[in-house]
């Protein structure tokens, strides 16, 4: 039998339209999920500094949250968001701007070194959403660096300032369980984004028969995917509480 194809390009994605296309451009739980990072990063170090951390987790909202999810929508309209192009750029220049003055302005009041952070930042944003050089950096891999163990240094390196062992270990923990993400992730893209039509039912040692559609093929992965964001911002919470 077959199933209709996904309406929705992500689990999280509201009915398109007006304002709730900004909200589906945020994408909420994995921009969460990933500034998370930074506040563990931060939590980390030796003494806490919340306002150096709160900047820093406020520079990679405007980041990623919407300046690199911006430049993806330029791309294919992967969201199908009815967003003008202009918009886009618009937000895109804006957020990714007003972060990197954030990464500047801390770098002088704090530790000048922490400027050389920004330029990669930067061209992590732009090498991997807009595919640049031949889409090399479009990984798996890359994703997982850029998203993942890059947040977690900054958010130590801003608190501490510097790159200590908890940060280099706490980075390859966001790495890992970022290519985590994405091995979930890729196939509910491709269904939801690619595949028009469903067919076949699996046969049960029973005899029962159970019809495959492309909700079936989604529901564990879109699972997984929900539980690994709720319990990142649990620990980003619990050691925010830890650290109070």
């Amino acid at each position: 039998m077959s199933a209709p194809p996904v309406e929705r390009p992500s689990w999280y994605a509201l009915e398109r339209g007006g304002w709730r296309d900004y909200v589906t451009l945020l994408h909420p739980p994995y921009t969460a999920w990933h500034l998370s990072y930074v506040v563990i990063g931060g939590c980390l170090a030796p003494t806490i500094a919340w306002g150096r951390l709160g900047a820093a987790v406020l520079a990679f909202a405007l980041a990623v949250g919407i300046g690199a999810h911006a430049l993806d929508e330029l791309r294919g309209r992967p969201l199908r968001t009815q967003i003008p192009g202009g918009a886009l750029v618009t937000l895109a220049v804006v957020s990714i701007g007003a972060a990197c003055t954030i990464g500047v302005v801390g770098a002088l009041t704090f530790r000048l070194w922490l400027a050389l952070l920004v330029p990669v930042g930067l061209f992590l944003v732009l090498a991997y959403n807009l595919e640049l050089l031949g889409g090399r950096l479009h990984s798996d891999l890359w994703f997982g660096l850029a998203w993942g163990g890059f947040p977690v240094i900054c958010g130590y390196a801003a608190v501490a300032g510097e790159i200590g062992a908890p940060a280099l270990l706490a980075a390859l923990f966001a790495v890992l369980l970022s290519l985590a993400q994405r091995e979930l992730s890729n196939r509910v893209r491709f269904v939801r984004r690619r595949v028009d039509q469903v067919t076949g039912e699996l046969l049960l040692r029973d005899g029962r028969r159970e019809p495959l559609d492309s909700g079936w093929l989604m529901a564990a992965d879109e699972r997984g995917l929900r539980l690994l964001a709720a319990a990142s911002f649990v620990l980003a919470i619990a050691l925010v509480a830890y650290r109070l």
